[in-house]
């Protein structure tokens, strides 16, 4: 099965002695988001879990404990973007990130790692030829260390629209004009295009639209081809397969003011400060009243090792 970290929050960047704590205790529980009440428990064995997933804008906490890691499958999204401090506050200087992703790169290989370039919107400050620009520089600096690059155009959510009020959708014309640029700066650097939940409309020139955490991406990052069940998607426009998230909405301490999964900066802080790296919950621990239940788990591997 894969275990997904990063739809909820930052799990490298902020919890990651709390996770490899985890690994070693050999599982984890997660309180579901909308029932309170229902705890679901995840074994961590690498006999059930194929693969983890992690998104993350800071994975360098992660890096000294990779030897922990080394008998799971694994993939990662690390997010680079133009953006300043006053749109992504707790994110590091975007130096120290490039670093980071070429050092997790070398340690897990270019298959099994992706860079976002994502939420894009457009700005005084951030024109288009401003995004033109960043993109070129972190591909240059990125090139033989991933082959995917994922990218999308900002939604505006309701938490979206209530912290980042002046945001604005990108239009039809920006969307192409970067698209496109995006796409000839990724093949001059050796990097895919890949739209996020974007539709077709830049195949034409060149992207792969199949999706952006897909199954065949992640049997490409561990090099074996994985049976997995058909699963019904949380969006019509999207063809990943997220597993499992162990993660938890409010969490995010990066504060970025496009976040789709914190509410507002006060409920983050709140939950941060219940947040115990010993406790089998990323926040908090088991309540009087709680219902656990053992996830069913198996692999999904089919035993036969590819060179996908």
């Amino acid at each position: 099965m894969i275990i997904n970290t990063g739809q909820r929050t930052d799990i490298p960047a902020f919890y990651s002695e709390w996770f490899f704590n985890r690994l070693k205790a050999g599982y984890v529980m997660v309180r579901n988001p909308y029932d309170p009440t229902s705890v679901t428990r995840y074994r961590l064995s690498p006999d059930v879990v194929d693969v983890i997933g992690f998104c993350t804008k800071d994975p360098s906490p992660m890096l000294e404990g990779m030897d922990l890691l080394k008998p799971y499958g694994q993939f990662w999204y690390v997010t680079i973007t133009p953006y300043g401090r006053e749109i992504e506050p707790g994110v590091p200087n975007k130096i120290q990130v490039l670093d980071s992703f070429r050092r997790l790169s070398l340690t897990v290989g270019a298959d099994s790692i992706g860079w976002r370039y994502d939420p894009i919107f457009i700005s005084d400050a951030y024109p288009v030829e401003r995004h033109v620009r960043a993109f070129e520089y972190m591909a240059k600096a990125l090139s033989g260390y991933t082959h995917t690059a994922v990218i999308s155009f900002i939604d505006l959510y309701e938490k979206t629209r209530r912290n980042f009020p002046e945001a604005r959708e990108v239009s039809a014309e920006d969307r192409l004009a970067l698209g496109k640029a995006f796409i000839d700066i990724g093949r001059r650097y050796g990097i895919t295009i890949r739209p996020c939940a974007e539709g077709e409309e830049l195949a034409g020139f060149g992207a792969d639209c199949s999706g952006c955490m897909t199954v065949s991406m992640y049997e490409q990052a561990i090099h074996c081809r994985l049976k997995a069940p058909k699963k019904a998607y949380a969006r019509k426009q999207c063809a990943c397969f997220l597993g499992g998230d162990i993660g938890a909405y409010n969490t995010c301490g990066h504060l970025c003011r496009y976040c789709y999964a914190n509410y507002d900066a006060e409920t983050v802080r709140r939950n941060m400060r219940l947040h115990d790296p010993s406790s089998p919950l990323l926040i908090g621990r088991l309540l009087p009243g709680d219902l656990v239940r053992d996830a069913k788990q198996e692999s999904w591997k089919d035993g036969q090792v590819t060179l996908l």
